[in-house]
């Protein structure tokens, strides 16, 4: 008796129920907090090990809800893109990220130029989303002690200009 080799209906179902998820996966995100979120990018910093989808964020009441376990974008001037994220989830190894690494956002290579800490009360966020010359990234995080959960005294804020 032969046997014959062929996929089989259950492998051809299983392949589109995967290739219909990964799909759906790239448009959406739901973490375990329960909030949905939709990816329109991805952030990559091979030094820390962070892959991650990132939903374009909107302000309300002139704030900005960082989400609890992506990264958050948020761009109103030229060539600046504001990216944001919790310290205690997806920006926990930020803080070891190195002046003149090479970080990847929605396909494109920056170079980190600077890594600053400053008081929370201190930072003008006006002059943070300012136009730039050059294609900019703005990562911010808190750093510093912890005031409650979601807060902190201080915000680490990393600088990277487009390749």
């Amino acid at each position: 008796m032969e046997l014959k080799r062929g996929i089989s209906f259950r492998k051809i179902f299983t392949i589109i129920y995967i290739v219909s998820f990964l799909a759906y996966a790239a448009f959406s995100f739901v973490p375990a907090d329960g909030t949905a979120y939709t990816i329109d990018g991805g952030l990559i910093i091979p030094s820390i090990g962070l892959t991650s989808g990132v939903t374009k964020l909107e302000l309300h009441d002139h704030k900005l809800d960082t989400p609890d376990s992506i990264v958050g974008s948020y761009s109103q001037n030229t060539n600046k893109t504001f990216l944001i994220g919790h310290s205690s989830t997806i920006f926990k190894n930020l803080y070891q990220v190195k002046i003149g690494e090479t970080i990847t956002y929605n396909n494109t290579d920056y170079t980190i130029t600077s890594m600053e800490i400053f008081k929370k009360s201190d930072i003008d966020m006006k002059d943070v989303l300012k136009a730039e010359e050059k294609d900019t990234l703005v990562i911010m995080t808190c750093a510093g002690e912890v005031m409650n959960e979601t807060d902190a005294t201080h915000r680490l804020i990393v600088t990277a200009v487009k390749d």
